[in-house]
């Protein structure tokens, strides 16, 4: 016989605005989610796999061990074509200590190469653990390209520079609702809700 859930929810992050979203995507779930910052979790695993989803793994393994619950790790970045996929798995650490820092580094390389405006998507891996063990994991991509400047001010990280085409504007400059309907976290982590039902939760 499988384990009942735990009806809590660890989500392995100290990013606040990340965790918003989060617990926006799972809110019809009759579960309480948290950040792992209330079990003392240490610092921060290395993240030295090649791929999201090795990182993901990595860093729900980690923080699964200081935790009695379902805890859930993700790893996300944009891959920029014109840069033969860079940020990538490096977006968060990418040149620049802010994000406006960030943005001028990538205009110029891709100046620099004529590519522009050309093909991205933004990769959201998920790793969810159980009592040392992965139990579930899931990827969600959306496409666009980059925008010819940053614009708009709802999002975080690289959103102001991600176009994309079916909504005719970047998903800075969208609610987050409509950010979540087709991004690649709220893909992913739609995926997570579906498991977690699957296990026997309500949905309010």
């Amino acid at each position: 016989m499988h384990a009942q859930p735990s009806h809590t929810l660890i989500v392995a992050t100290t990013n606040r605005h990340k965790l918003v979203e989060i617990k926006r995507i799972l809110d019809r779930l009759d579960w309480t989610v948290e950040p792992v910052g209330a079990y003392s979790p240490g610092p921060a695993p290395e993240e030295t796999g090649r791929t999201f989803a090795e990182n993901a793994r990595l860093k729900a393994l980690r923080y699964g061990r200081v935790t009695p619950h379902l805890t859930v790790a993700d790893d996300s970045g944009l891959e920029i074509d014109g840069l033969d996929g860079e940020p990538g798995v490096h977006s968060a650490r990418f040149n620049g200590a802010t994000y406006a820092e960030k943005f001028d580094v990538i205009y110029a390389r891709l100046h620099e190469r004529q590519s522009l405006a050309c093909p991205a998507r933004f990769v959201c891996a998920v790793a969810a653990t159980e009592q040392g063990r992965v139990v579930f994991e899931a990827t969600g991509t959306i496409e666009g390209r980059i925008a010819e400047k940053p614009v708009g001010t709802a999002g975080f990280g690289y959103d102001p520079i991600f176009f994309y085409p079916p909504y005719g504007c970047t998903l800075a400059e969208v609610s987050p609702e409509r950010k979540s309907a087709v991004s690649h976290r709220g893909k992913a982590f739609r995926k997570l809700r579906e498991f977690i039902v699957s296990r026997g939760t309500r949905e309010r």
